[in-house]
């Protein structure tokens, strides 16, 4: 079906979902009036009327016609717009408008009978809007107006959504929306209704109170009236804690577009058939519409504890059709590196759709978040790898419906004795399990012929299905051998290698890995051992041509040598690992080699061009050239720099890890600079603390104060970010520290300057003066004009958000004046934006509008997405303030789709506007 679009720029959409712009002015107000008049005839003295607003030229009636056919054509119909007196209508079959398709969904979300329901359908409406209704023509007197009605009905729709999510039980998350369109809409009372319900909710109670008066000073200052009954009512309900207003019992939802996840990894195809052990499993899954299910995968390393959780996971899937989640807790990697739940949660969410700006820092909220969305849901939670019942618990879901399977090498009996756990324990395959997995791989022929021999290799190998497999990839690779040829090798191996260390599996699976390994070429045995070297979890052919010092064609022939003897897998497309003792063999094994500077070559100097492709405005440090066999990864631009550092964070984490150990300090603290940016946009607290940490120590072990202090300083904008306000007071304090004992006055002052954007953080805005005059006093002292004007600028801005602009405005007009003759065009750009919200408050839209855009153009020149979407946000703004609120959305869609491509959490507050400014609009 064709569909008219005109909720955004006017334009048609054919059924297999092409989408044409509609050129020329006229043709477009044409097909706007007749859309928005569907099935409805219109005059053709009303569309030259409306088309040229009331100045229609003399050959008006003859351009219509034109026009008319011009539409037919593009529409694909000449009985697409039918002539019927006294003008031309829009045929309704076939076609269809956005309009209609919007209204029909609110009307749908207004009727539901659920809060669920409604949600859904109002989210589906809101999602139609495109900008400004009738963008490219509400220069047009009449169809302006229709688009200020389209606007309002697009804010009456989140208005009626808002309520279905408080009805959800959405308190927490709707309170920063709501206080973004309060302050836009500081008189709407039905807005501070729904954000003082929210708060009251929230846990809120005084901070609700508090907005009710300001409310009502507001209102009797700038307007003469008092608040409406409804809010006054609404006020002595909280004031007695009335308990109808209590949360209600509903789950928090998540955006209904999102695809359940499915995480599982491949499923192995020659699985050993484990019947009991599957049967056990969907006996403990049978129950899980009564209570959440938990079973216990344990056994002892190589027993098949992963394969079997995702063979039977994959059979079981359809069971959940709400999604499947995989997570490897990584409990006994050999390099230490535990996965944090809380790393594990954020995923977790991150595949429902939770925005990132939604999703707390502390940990107990993170799960609670997480049992929520998980609530009446249907999922699947697979927890590979697990050491320990605390490293599971903030993992569980907490509803029936859900199912988890656990795998350790422990039986982690608490979590049977606490939360009714059922354990599995898994032990070596049966001989007649062991010879199916045998001839799966290797046919059945071979099997049958040498019956001896393979019950051999079935004992040498004592039914482990890991060793098994490795023997059975012997097999395979030389087909020209017969199997007892195979099993006389294997024979021999034995004794050769003490037994791997906390192993408890009697065999020497040791002696199994050194017959596999003696069996590479040479050059596969070598890039087999320089792997033990990589910190894990997987690696890319390119980082193993670093490490190897081999060119990417011959490891890559090498990586598939040792897939096909079953020492390497491949998890990812593109990417390759190691079983865990696979990885613990060949690091012992290449305990005498020299690959791991060239390891940490090449991702250093990856991690600083990807750097520098997400934010090139930083200024990076000195980083000596890689060493000449080390080969450096070419990234093409910013998405494919965020793609890098979302694919290595875990290695890159763990390389800072293994480089501290190892005391190659100098890599550590600039490791942990390329990953800053990417780790704080991304919202990995947790990584970013661990990084930092990290590299204060190596820069005290090297006495590089200076970096020292740089650590210091950007944990401290860390522990900001995760509302750890004291810890970051601390950080800063010795970074003040170590700037002050290098006599370095200018960072004194940088980091006087970001005591004050904590302060402003926190509101507490006359603190943030006073670090402000001290910023401002040592850049003078430092001798840094340009510096001195920037923290000027600073301090006009913690006067504004004090409500003070009559001290802000002059601070930073001279700001500006001093910016203009230093040529600093960067904070022309940010103290232009300061001023245009200086001006706005102070009630001049006018000049206000002139600065935001000034400011858009500096941040435009200086390709500088982050700053040019924030400026747009405030021209929304103003726009709204003064009632354009066509060129408000307008702004506040260009910002927004500025955020999302650069995932910044600010996304959030201009969805906000933009839904708000919508549903008024309609």
């Amino acid at each position: 079906m064709m569909q008219v679009r005109l909720l955004g720029p006017i334009e048609v959409a054919s059924a297999d979902g092409l989408v044409t712009a509609v050129p020329g002015l006229r043709r477009r107000a044409v097909l706007a009036v007749l859309g928005l008049n569907p099935g409805r005839t219109v005059s053709i003295d009303q569309l030259i009327d409306v088309v040229w607003d009331e100045q229609p030229p003399t050959t008006a009636t003859n351009t219509l016609q034109r026009n008319i056919s011009y539409l037919r054509e593009l529409l694909g119909s000449k009985d697409a717009i039918v002539a019927k007196s006294p003008g031309y209508l829009l045929r309704t079959a076939g076609m269809s408008t956005d309009v209609e398709e919007a209204e029909r969904l609110i009307c749908q979300g207004r009727q539901a009978p659920s809060p669920r329901e409604a949600v859904t359908h109002l989210r589906a409406a809101l999602a139609l809007w495109r900008g400004q209704p009738l963008a490219d023509v509400a220069e047009l007197r009449w169809l302006g107006e229709q688009a200020q009605r389209l606007g309002q009905t697009q804010f009456e729709a989140i208005r009626a959504l808002i309520d279905a999510r408080l009805a959800l039980g959405e308190h927490a998350q709707l309170v920063p929306e709501l206080e973004q369109l309060v302050t836009a809409r500081p008189f709407d009372e039905d807005l501070h209704r729904q954000l003082m319900l929210a708060l009251y909710r929230a846990g809120q109670q005084a901070e609700s109170l508090a907005r009710y008066q300001r409310l009502r000073r507001t209102l009797a200052e700038e307007l003469g009236i008092d608040p409406g009954q409804g809010l006054r009512d609404l006020e002595a309900s909280i004031l007695r804690q009335d308990s109808t207003l209590g949360a209600p019992s509903q789950p928090l939802t998540v955006a209904p577009t999102v695809r359940a996840p499915a995480q599982l990894p491949l499923a192995t195809a020659a699985f050993a058939a484990r019947r009991h052990e599957l049967k056990r499993l969907d006996e403990v899954m049978a129950r899980r519409q009564e209570n959440m299910c938990i079973a216990i995968v344990s056994g002892t390393a190589g027993v098949g504890k992963t394969t079997l959780a995702v063979h039977w996971a994959h059979l079981a899937r359809q069971r959940f059709p709400d999604g499947q989640l995989y997570a490897d807790l990584r409990g006994f990697d050999r390099g230490g590196s535990v996965t944090d739940p809380a790393t594990v949660l954020r995923a977790f969410l991150d595949a429902f759709g939770v925005p990132l700006e939604k999703i707390p820092a502390d940990m107990d909220a993170l799960a609670a978040l997480y049992r929520s969305v998980l609530a009446d849901k249907r999922v699947l939670v697979v927890l590979d790898n697990a050491r320990e019942a605390e490293q599971v618990r903030p993992l569980l879901p907490g509803t029936p419906g859900c199912a988890v399977v656990v795998t350790s090498r422990y039986q982690l009996t608490t979590l049977v004795t606490v939360e009714g756990a059922q354990p599995i324990i898994l032990e070596p395959l049966t001989d007649d399990e062991a010879r199916d997995l045998l001839m799966r791989r290797i046919g059945k022929d071979r099997v049958a012929a040498e019956e001896a021999a393979i019950q051999e290799i079935i004992t040498r190998c004592a039914r482990l299905p890991l060793a098994l497999a490795l023997a059975a990839a012997s097999c395979v690779t030389r087909p020209h051998l017969a199997v007892r040829g195979v099993a006389a090798e294997l024979r021999q191996s034995f004794g050769t290698l003490k037994a791997l260390q906390n192993l408890d599996s009697g065999t020497d699976i040791r002696s199994i890995f050194s017959w596999s390994y003696h069996a590479l070429s040479p050059d596969a045995a070598r890039v087999f051992r320089l792997l033990g070297q990589h910190p894990g979890p997987d690696f890319t052919a390119e980082a193993a041509a670093s490490l190897t010092a081999m060119s990417a064609a011959d490891v890559q022939q090498k990586l598939a040598e040792l897939v096909r003897a079953n020492l390497l897998t491949q998890p990812k497309l593109g990417r390759y690992g190691l079983h865990d003792l696979l990885w613990t063999y060949a690091a012992d094994l290449g305990r005498d080699e020299d690959g791991f500077p060239r390891l940490l070559d090449h991702y250093l100097h990856t991690a600083m061009s990807a750097a520098l492709l997400l934010n090139p405005h930083r200024e990076p440090p000195v980083v000596p050239p890689p060493r000449p066999d080390a080969t450096p990864e070419c990234l093409s631009g910013r998405e494919d720099a965020a793609s890098w550092f979302n694919a290595e964070r875990a290695v890159l984490l763990g390389l800072v890890k293994r480089a501290a150990a190892l005391g190659f300090h100098e890599y550590v603290w600039r490791l942990a600079w390329a990953a800053l940016d990417h780790l704080d946009r991304c919202g990995h607290w947790g990584d970013q603390v661990a990084n930092q940490q990290a590299a204060t120590e190596s820069a005290k072990c090297l006495g590089a104060q200076a970096a020292q202090a740089n650590a210091h300083f950007y944990l401290a904008t860390t522990y900001a970010r995760m509302a750890r306000y004291d810890a970051a007071q601390s950080q800063l304090a010795q970074a003040f520290d170590l700037y002050a004992s290098l006599g370095d006055l200018g960072d004194q002052a940088r980091v006087q300057y970001q005591m004050g954007w904590l302060s402003n953080r926190q509101r507490e805005y006359e603190q943030a003066v006073g670090h402000a005059r001290q910023a401002l006093r040592l850049y003078r002292l430092a001798g840094q004009p340009m510096m001195a004007a920037r923290a000027l600028n600073s301090l006009g801005w913690a006067y504004a958000l004090r409500g003070d602009f009559a001290r802000a405005r002059p601070r930073c007009e001279l700001a500006l004046a001093r910016m203009r003759e230093l040529g600093d065009l960067t904070f022309q750009a940010g103290t232009s934006d300061s001023l245009g919200y200086i001006y706005h408050h102070l009630g001049n839209f006018d000049l206000a509008i002139e600065y935001f855009q000034r400011a858009l153009e500096l941040f435009r020149g200086l390709d500088d997405r982050y700053y040019e979407a924030d400026t747009l946000k405030h021209l929304g703004d103003t726009y709204h303030a003064t009632g354009d609120n066509g060129a408000a959305q307008v702004a506040w869609k260009q910002s927004l789709d500025i955020l999302e491509l650069l995932r910044h959490p600010d996304a959030a507050e201009v969805r906000a506007k933009l839904e708000t400014s919508a549903d008024r609009s309609r």
